[in-house]
């Protein structure tokens, strides 16, 4: 039957309407049908339209600008200097398209040279993490095979000496600072537990308020023994913060705690000085409980150690007199600018040979310096000294007071070790050929003997000498130093203090 005009018209709408929704449908799932012109080229629709209607059509979008010259999409902006202007811009000419092309070349010529030059640096680093890790091996095997079955013939060999300049490997570093510290006091494991023992039953006296005194502390008072085991507690949570492995819950508080509190029963006219939880932690990182005990007493008894840890200031100032024969003699230029600013050894020394470098160090670098402290003694700590100076003398030297105190005891973090070792290297520890240990002899028998003048003299003003246990590490205020001819004394159960500074030489 023949559907009429009307009708007609309404079945075709009908079924644009369901070719419609059939396109929507199609395109919900990512593709859509074809339609009959989809095949056609716009840009010849675009040229029919514009000879049928006999104008131009309106320019494309810079959006629809088809980039010609690039088979890719640019992942910069560094490739756009290849794509050719939109079309309602003036063309680029033939010679600024070659600048254009030159310049994207050249620019990724340079970002090759940087991937090869960053990829040459990786294998680099590669490389010498492997080289150094075969050296570790092989000095392992070394220490362990032959120097370590053999200690007593070949411990002060030069082989042996090199290899301590280059690090003992973490490995047998315990037992190599063990054999070389000594044990010279005879301590056995047995006394540490006995020590330890005693340490607890003193904590649990105090905590309950117990008045008891044991016969090795009648000459100490209860204040002076609580005021040092609540030090402990408070040095602890200080100690290697960053590592978070000595502090309340970690796995070493224990161990340390236990350490220093057996010290001061062991040793209570020298009782607990602040820094001696930096040497016993790195002792910890290294050696077992008890013995990591045992090489902490006999370090501490050292004749350095011990004059610094039981505050024997004329003791301190000779080993401070000496240190500054041998600073003059190697970094003259510097010795004058910290005389000229009044910037005494005691403000930094202090704190390094307090710590032996563990504080102000890196760690893994504060250990080496341990090896060849445990080799060379007392000498190598102001060695070390003398390097940190000399490493940084072109700085210090363009500083004042204040700052070179600051920088002194803060040193930067990422010190290299390598750097270090050099600078350590080229210190002489000779004088007018006289070695540390002729020197220090020499004006500690200088010292004796203008002692023994003074007392002479005037009997009834004779020095006194500082107690045998200072429950505080002397701390350095360098805004109490700014006015000039004053420098930072040593005063024991006081901190810090000013005294006239007579006697610039010591």
């Amino acid at each position: 039957l023949a559907l009429s005009p009307r009708l007609d018209l309404l079945a075709r709408k009908q079924s644009a309407r369901l070719d419609k929704h059939s396109d929507l449908g199609w395109k919900l799932f990512g593709k859509a049908p074809l339609r009959e012109n989809a095949q056609k080229d716009s840009k010849r629709i675009q040229k029919e339209y514009e000879d049928k209607a006999g104008r131009p059509g309106k320019p494309p979008s810079p959006k629809q600008n088809v980039r010609k010259n690039l088979d890719f999409e640019p992942l910069s902006t560094t490739a756009l200097i290849l794509e050719d202007r939109p079309a309602n811009l003036p063309a680029k000419p033939a010679e600024e398209a070659q600048k254009h092309r030159q310049q994207y070349e050249e620019m990724v010529v340079q970002a090759k040279k940087r991937e090869l030059k960053e990829a040459q640096r990786r294998k680099k680093q590669l490389e010498e993490r492997c080289r150094v890790e075969e050296s570790i091996g092989n000095a392992v095997l070394t220490w362990n095979n032959e120097i370590l079955p053999n200690w007593e013939t070949m411990w002060c060999s030069r082989k042996v000496r090199d290899l301590w300049w280059q690090g003992i490997p973490p490995s047998v570093r315990g037992k190599v600072w063990s054999l070389a510290i000594g044990n010279e006091l005879n301590i056995t494991h047995e006394l540490f537990d006995i020590c330890l023992a005693r340490a607890k039953e003193r904590w649990r006296s105090l905590s309950t308020g117990g008045s008891e005194v044991e016969n090795e502390d009648a000459g100490f008072s209860a204040a002076d023994r609580e005021a040092s085991l609540e030090l402990i507690k408070l040095d602890i949570s200080r100690t290697f913060p960053n590592l978070c492995i000595f502090q309340q819950g970690g796995p070493y508080h224990d161990m340390l705690h236990s350490i220093l509190g057996a010290y001061t029963c062991y040793r209570p006219d020298v009782g607990y000085v602040q820094g001696m939880s930096f040497i016993a932690a790195v002792l910890i990182l290294n050696l077992d409980t008890a013995d990591a005990f045992i090489a902490f007493s006999n370090l501490l008894n050292k004749p350095c150690q011990m004059a610094f840890f039981r505050v024997d200031h004329g003791l301190m100032l000779t080993y401070f007199a000496a240190f500054e024969v041998f600073f003059e003699e190697n970094l003259p230029k510097l010795f004058a600018h910290f005389k000229k600013n009044n910037l005494t050894p005691d403000i930094y020394l202090i704190d390094w040979i307090f710590t032996l470098y563990s504080k102000s160090l890196p760690l893994d670098l504060a250990c080496r310096i341990w090896d060849v402290f445990c080799r060379d003694g007392e000498e190598f700590l102001f060695r070390t000294a003398l390097g940190i100076l000399k490493l940084f003398e072109d700085i210090l030297t363009k500083m004042d007071f204040i700052h070179m105190a600051q920088f002194l005891t803060r040193l930067p973090e990422d010190l290299p070790a390598e750097e270090l070792f050099a600078s350590i290297a080229t210190i002489q520890m000779q004088s007018r050929n006289k070695k540390w240990a002729q020197v220090l002899t020499a004006l500690q028998k200088d010292s004796r003997e203008m002692e023994k003048g003074s007392c002479s003299g005037n009997s009834h003003s004779a020095p006194s000498r500082p107690p045998a246990a200072a429950p505080l590490l002397f701390q350095t205020d360098t805004r109490a130093a700014e006015k000039s001819g004053h420098s930072l004394s040593l005063i024991p159960n006081t901190g810090v203090g000013l005294k006239q500074n007579k006697h610039k030489n010591f």
